[in-house]
């Protein structure tokens, strides 16, 4: 249920304006953007007795993220979003230009990863009305608009906070755990004091984004032009955005102007004729936090990492964020995990959000050059590379990309046995492959669906059941659930079932991994352990004690007590 904050129901003892709200709740998310929904989502559909809050009442009506790959698209098909449930533009290469060399970069961007388009442009505000429909199903769920955090104290089982409406009206909630989701200036952040390290660009960006532009493009384009670099891309409802770094001197003011828009956008024809539909003026940071979480408060999406926009990965880096951690806090909650295992969301998600943000700074470099010598030397050499044939791969292929492979976590990294066949392409720690499966009855299912919502034994070509023994019940308290993987036209060693399902493409088997092996898969297709199906005891049971390790149920989180200041505009 989403509510608008209303006005309270008279002054406390304290003389304090008193709201109605939920006194308790299991989990309350500050910052209820395109991060913070998602994590509802995922916790809702956990089951999990969720509140969030929001300082605005309303969706901000202008596009501001832009771009998402496959693996944002498939955390949102995780968090309950269908196909089509927000309009999103399939990119087919990204080009680099530069006025001395022409175009010396094109990075292929067609085709799809894990059943989604490796690259996409969206609308943000159609994403976040998606996400605020599809929190609606959620009883679990409460959200309240127009209520902003002003205190926050841990203590040893619970998170005290207070909150405010915009009448002024103040309620205490006491929660289990807390996220900060609440944007770069985040309220939540600051409060823990953590260190948000990292630079601040000296150059700012008048971003523009216009509909019925005449001469539209169909891709993403960079100009790497020393005079004005201009990022240029088609995004959904026939709209265009630019990017215009503004020269020094230029102010704020005098780039807004309507005069000065028109001139800008002048090449690409009558300005006259387009619909302006946003201009602001914006100052980019590469910034990560200490530590993604202490104690029982975690952060998430911009509170905890700000990428600059050059690779598109900002709001991509949250929505892993919010895969990674929702699991996690879900199966603590539910009495599946002990809680030493939310130590893990640092180790695993603030490497890679930080490798992100390098490879940023480093195409920012790319983007803007700092004189014509520099753009013409710059465009040169990568020329060159792309006639090295693995270099060419490295640049177009986008291998340079940081993979999402955990290198420390919640994961065991051995070495099984090598299978008699094929060899194994799954790794511990990394993403198990998504690929369209046939079901029971026949019908079609991508294979995150078929998983569901808990940690799966997927058996290769072999039913997984026939195999845990004395382990099954243990599996099935800590919320285990089986998958088997028939090889296309399969018919023997079929179980019976609706967790037997046939992989139509081979993606999976022989693929992956050949018959006769098996992997534990986390909720957000993490791969935990995999090793030879014979052994799947052995997997059940390192899979549960890193859920429950007695290493872990003799450490406890220090209690820590903090004030956020109220007067501290938070932003998204």
């Amino acid at each position: 249920m989403i509510n608008k904050s209303t006005k309270g129901r008279g002054p406390d003892s304290k003389g304090l304006n008193v709201y109605e709200i939920t006194a308790k709740t299991q989990v309350l998310i500050v910052g209820f953007g395109p991060t913070g929904a998602t994590i509802a989502n995922l916790l809702g559909g956990y089951g999990v007795e969720v509140l969030a809050i929001d300082k605005s009442t309303e969706i901000f009506p202008k596009p501001r993220a832009i771009s998402l790959d496959n693996e944002a698209l498939r955390v949102l098909q995780l968090a309950g979003l269908p196909e089509g449930a927000f309009d999103t533009v399939a990119i087919p290469e990204v080009r680099l230009y530069s006025p001395s060399v022409g175009l010396f970069a094109q990075i292929r961007t067609a085709g799809s990863i894990d059943g989604h388009p490796k690259l996409v442009t969206f609308h943000q505000p159609e994403l976040e009305a998606a996400l605020r429909t599809r929190v609606q199903s959620h009883p679990s769920v409460s959200v309240r608009l127009g209520v902003e955090l002003i205190e926050l104290e841990e203590r040893s089982d619970s998170v005290r906070v207070v909150l405010r409406n915009r009448e002024g009206g103040v309620s205490t909630v006491r929660a289990d755990y807390v996220i900060g989701a609440d944007g770069a200036s985040s309220k939540v952040r600051e409060g823990l004091g953590l260190g948000f390290d990292g630079q601040t660009y000296v150059e700012d960006w008048l971003i523009v984004d216009a509909k019925d532009v005449p001469a539209p493009i169909d891709h993403v384009e960079f100009l790497c032009d020393p005079r004005r670099p201009t990022p240029h891309m088609v995004a959904p409802g026939n709209r265009q955005r630019w990017e215009f770094m503004l020269h020094p001197g230029e102010t704020r003011e005098e780039m807004e102007r309507p005069e000065k828009v028109r001139e800008l956008l002048a090449p690409w024809g009558s300005p006259e004729s387009m619909e302006i539909e946003r201009t602001a003026v914006y100052r980019f940071h590469a910034r990560t936090v200490d530590r993604f979480g202490r104690g029982r408060v975690f952060l998430a999406g911009d509170a905890a990492h700000v990428t600059p926009p050059f690779i598109g990965q900002g709001l991509v880096a949250g929505l892993r964020d919010a895969a990674n951690l929702s699991w996690k806090l879900a199966w603590v909650l539910q009495g599946r995990a002990h809680s030493r295992i939310l130590e893990s969301y640092d180790q695993e998600r603030r490497p890679h959000a930080k490798a992100m943000i390098d490879l940023a700074k480093v195409m920012g470099r790319v983007v803007m050059p700092r004189s014509r010598f520099g753009a013409m030397g710059t465009g040169a050499c990568l020329r060159i590379a792309r006639r090295v044939p693995f270099l060419r791969a490295y640049i177009d292929e986008l291998k340079i990309k940081p993979r999402n492979r955990f290198r420390r976590g919640l994961f065991l990294r051995t070495r099984p046995a090598r299978p008699r066949s094929r060899p194994v392409q799954l790794v511990a720690g990394d993403s198990f492959p998504q690929v369209w499966l046939s079901g029971p009855d026949g019908k079609g299912r991508w294979s995150d669906d078929a998983l569901g919502a808990g940690l799966s034994l997927v058996g290769f070509g072999l039913d997984p059941q026939k195999y845990v023994g004395d382990a099954m019940h243990e599996w099935r308290a800590a919320g285990g659930t089986f998958l088997q993987v028939c090889h296309r036209g399969q018919r023997l060693h079929r179980g019976n079932g609706d967790h037997v399902w046939e992989d139509v493409s081979g993606g999976l088997v022989p693929d992956a991994a050949p018959i006769e092996w098996a992997a534990v898969v986390r909720p957000d297709r993490t791969i935990m352990v995999h090793g030879p199906i014979a052994e799947a005891p052995r997997l059940v049971r390192e899979s549960l004690e890193l859920l429950n390790s007695s290493e872990a149920k003799r450490s406890r989180p220090e209690p820590l007590r903090f004030h956020t200041n109220p007067t501290m505009e938070a932003t998204r």
